[in-house]
């Protein structure tokens, strides 16, 4: 069986992509932390790895270098609800086998975890967000970076609460 290691903060997040990758094959073991995450990866020495930008309030590209260390034959793919060519460059550099955007399909999860050339990294590519939901997807980061506090988001955006308000209320389109 191959054993997979996901490293996602997001408990409802994980269980579901923990059951769908079980269901193909995959032993897989969890960490919510960056911390228990490093001590899984010592301990299990997963042939798979995925791993969450955003681990809590922390950055797990500060630990993909050890990661890869560890595991250097183990294929690491990291998943982002904040995508950016600048943290795909920067994931890439520091040990990321692949660099994937939430919310993630089994198909192409299960064609990068076998290292096979993904077809929706070319269909994401020609896919552009427009702008007002590229604000919305900023808003909801700053948001939640300020623990769902309104008037810290709104300074820190440089407008006023009450036109933060407005446009928390007027949610885009998903596309």
């Amino acid at each position: 069986m191959k054993q997979l290691l996901l490293i996602e903060d997001e408990q409802s997040f994980a269980d579901i992509l923990l059951r769908r990758l079980s269901h193909f094959g995959y032993d897989c073991i969890h960490g919510n932390t960056t911390e228990q995450g490093m001590a899984l990866a010592i301990e299990h020495q997963p042939s798979y790895l995925i791993l969450d930008l955003k681990v809590g309030n922390q950055n797990s590209l500060q630990i993909l270098p050890q990661l890869r260390e560890s595991l250097p034959k183990a294929r690491i793919i990291l998943l982002t609800g904040y995508a950016s060519i600048a943290t795909a460059v920067e994931a890439i550099k520091s040990g990321a086998d692949d660099y994937m955007s939430k919310p993630v399909d089994t198909k192409t999860l299960l064609a990068m975890l076998d290292g096979e050339p993904s077809t929706k990294a070319t269909d994401t590519r020609t896919t552009v967000m427009s702008p007002a939901r590229l604000e919305w997807e900023h808003i909801q980061q700053v948001l939640k970076s300020n623990d769902g506090n309104i008037s810290v988001t709104a300074r820190q955006l440089g407008m006023h609460r009450r036109t933060l308000q407005r446009k928390l209320l007027k949610k885009p389109i998903s596309e």
